[in-house]
């Protein structure tokens, strides 16, 4: 047994002996607690003494028993923005938008698993055989995708997407470089004059953070009902109810899927409904309550392109299970949405709004769209397209000026 493994039975056991006082402590006053008192125990370890790095062997100890044990490092390296274990000693990281192979590794596939069992209990959830797949997340917003055998056939897989756990808001992403200023004054405008956005882009291009910081510009007297697959928006409002679905229990029942919550969430006297993500048949309830009052409300989608964004919205309509005519899926779209952002990421690891397209109604049987602002690589900039969007025509005379001056400015 090496000094780690003699350690952490020296701790488990202080555990135990000193469970009724810890109940009472707060975790960062638990982990400080404990460290003390496996400082004391660890001179009974005659190999702890020739340890060169003593504090660290410590922590390890703490990480491994109060948190996910070497992934701990990891989620508190504020630079790093995705974790990737592949295996139980193949671990990826995402830092500045490229990967690099990281030293920290588990001692085993037992450690992996004990490290997802730990993320999935306390939400409810559970990982077997027989559903061995799950999404969820970390008490920090952090969201987290497990694959255990025989799905992943080299063994147990983690996926952890890191979220900033600093506030941004729409000049952050001015000042990174993800989108312009006139760009970030236009959706500013275009959420406090409860346009229904559509946020486009691809897996890790930036989809969520977008939506947090527009939802940011909602204003403070209205009720945001926010439903998600598993909780990541991280939105600084009063008036909120964040909703999350929940998948069958061991005997296939107690399901409720993100369809069944967009239906609910229109008893609940929403202003406005925001969806984390649409995959599937509940984008034609969302659709519906756009069109039923709840202007102003967002969502995001996998897609390519805003074109693209249009098709792919009409493909998960149409899997709502209901006989729709294509034109008549196309004309709700068409009267819901009023905006499609689209964000992408490129290959140097910068996520950028690259494109800002209105719903202009249709044309025929084609939805017609408007692009308003676009993303020009030739320039290396963001290029007003000369397009008034339709919206301006209903804003209020004392606002006019400055949209006009969104689309007047180039950066």
């Amino acid at each position: 047994m090496d000094v780690f493994q003699q350690l952490k039975q020296q701790a488990l056991g202080l555990l135990d002996v000193h469970r009724a006082k810890i109940d009472h402590l707060s975790d960062a006053e638990v982990r400080e607690y404990l460290a003390g008192i496996i400082r004391h125990a660890a001179e009974q370890v005659p190999a702890y003494h020739a340890e060169p790095q003593q504090e660290q062997l410590i922590a390890q100890v703490l990480d491994d028993l109060l948190g996910l044990g070497p992934l701990e490092v990891l989620l508190r390296d504020a630079g790093i923005s995705e974790i990737m274990v592949n295996r139980f000693d193949t671990v990826f990281i995402e830092r500045a938008g490229q990967l690099t192979r990281s030293s920290v590794t588990f001692a085993d596939e037992a450690s992996v698993r004990r490290t997802i069992e730990r993320i999935v209990t306390p939400l409810g959830r559970r990982i077997d055989e027989s559903s061995p797949m799950v999404d969820a997340r970390l008490a920090c917003g952090s969201r987290v995708n497990a694959v255990i055998p025989p799905l992943a056939i080299d063994g147990s897989s983690i996926t952890i997407r890191k979220f900033s756990q600093t506030r941004l808001r729409l000049n952050d992403l001015v000042q990174n470089g993800s989108c312009s200023e006139p760009i970030a004054e236009f959706l500013k405008f275009a959420v406090g004059l409860k346009q229904n956005i559509l946020i486009s882009g691809g897996t890790g291009s930036g989809k969520t953070t977008l939506l947090n910081v527009l939802a940011d510009a909602i204003p403070t007297n209205e009720r945001i009902i926010t439903i998600e697959d598993a909780a990541e928006l991280s939105l600084h409002k009063d008036n909120l109810v964040r909703l999350e679905s929940r998948p069958a229990n061991q005997e296939g029942e107690g399901q409720i899927s993100i369809r069944q919550l967009v239906i609910n969430a229109l008893r609940m006297r929403p202003d406005r409904i925001i969806v984390g993500e649409c995959r599937g048949g509940e984008s034609l309830d969302m659709l519906q309550a756009m069109n039923t009052g709840h202007d102003g409300s967002m969502t995001t989608l996998h897609a390519n392109s805003p074109r693209d964004a249009l098709r792919r919205l009409e493909t998960m309509v149409l899997m709502a299970g209901f006989e729709l005519p294509l034109l008549a899926v196309r004309q709700q779209i068409a009267s819901a949405v009023q905006l499609i952002v689209q964000i992408t990421r490129n290959a140097e690891g910068q996520r950028r709004i690259t494109s800002v397209c209105e719903v202009q109604g249709m044309e025929g049987d084609v939805v017609c769209l408007s692009e308003i602002y676009k993303w020009e690589q030739q320039v290396g900039r963001h290029l007003a397209c000369g397009e008034v969007p339709l919206f301006f025509t209903g804003a209020p005379d004392r606002l006019r000026p400055q949209l006009m001056a969104c689309l007047a400015e180039l950066t």
